[in-house]
């Protein structure tokens, strides 16, 4: 049982700002205490608790596994506690700060024209959002919603839906000029393709051939880490290269892109989900109003 001087939800203010700030330097400076101070702090706490909740030197802060879990717990605890004193006294109004990981095309396509909408209903939010293509790990990174594309391992993570897209083989008119078009799987072997730069759950590009579908593998000779680069490498010209319809359907109604081997399109979709951590039990307002937001307003056709 816990001593009854011991503060322990101080304690768990003091250690969440130490991992969001990345060290006891910066927690110290943004609650007011010297860095020693909150030093000891956690460490009375790793006694208390009889683990060791980060592993220190001179050049590199970062949680164990145990710290991990306990600021994955003390952050949702804190969260309550927020919630409870809101409820208690003028209502729940949900607030503070959100950490939003998206894909650049989520975020240029999708994201920024909603977002305004989103600040309006919640104008005690702050949201920071990362791009990355790449699959993160939510925790170790302090995301509190990720946006993700393609079929999802299974996991701790708790998922809801926001909507998928057909996929399109896509060319620039100052491309086609230039070396022309495919118009057969294997003549897409003889062009300058552009592909993510990190693996794929699909080995290739899915291709109908006589009623089944193949996969074709694309070498590629430009390689970008995320969809939106990809779109603008191929405008520029670059190359072919397969896209989410939800990013170029302008590009293809105006005439900057054109379709390339859609005879061969076996019409698969690529899903989209909002995912967080965690399930079961409550979430912050916060959070719960960004994914209620997501599964209403950002949408993916």
């Amino acid at each position: 049982m816990a001593r009854a001087d011991v503060n322990r939800s101080g304690e768990m203010e003091v250690f969440v700002q130490v991992v969001q700030r990345g060290g006891f330097s910066s927690a110290a400076r943004s609650i007011g205490m010297t860095p020693s101070a909150v030093s000891k702090l956690v460490a009375r706490l790793e006694a208390r608790l009889g683990t060791r909740l980060v592993n220190r030197s001179t050049r590199v802060f970062k949680l164990t596994s145990e710290g991990c879990i306990f600021f994955e717990r003390v952050t949702r605890i804190l969260a309550d506690i927020d919630d409870a004193e809101r409820i208690a006294s003028a209502g729940e109004v949900p607030s503070g700060r959100l950490r939003l990981s998206t894909s650049a095309s989520y975020g240029t396509h999708v994201l920024a024209a909603i977002l305004p909408k989103f600040m309006e209903r919640y104008p005690a939010i702050t949201v920071d959002i990362i791009q990355s293509d790449l699959v993160i790990d939510l925790l170790e990174d302090r995301m509190d919603v990720a946006v993700r594309a393609g079929p999802l391992k299974s996991s701790n993570l708790v998922a809801r839906k926001l909507g998928d897209t057909a996929m399109t083989i896509v060319a620039a008119p100052s491309y086609a000029a230039r070396r022309g078009l495919p118009r057969t799987m294997e003549d897409l072997e003889q062009h300058d393709t552009v592909g993510l730069g990190y693996t794929r759950a699909m080995a290739g590009w899915p291709l109908t051939s006589k009623g089944g579908t193949i996969f074709m593998p694309v070498a590629g000779r430009v390689h970008a880490n995320d969809g939106e680069a990809l779109r603008q490498l191929v405008l520029g010209g670059c190359g072919i290269a397969r896209l989410a319809n939800f990013t170029i359907r302008g590009d293809l109604k105006a005439g900057r892109l054109v379709p390339v081997l859609d005879e061969y399109n076996p019409g698969d979709r690529e899903t989209f989900h909002a995912i967080h951590i965690g399930q079961g039990g409550p979430l912050p307002s916060r959070v719960r109003g960004l994914l209620d937001f997501l599964a209403e307003q950002g949408k993916v056709t």
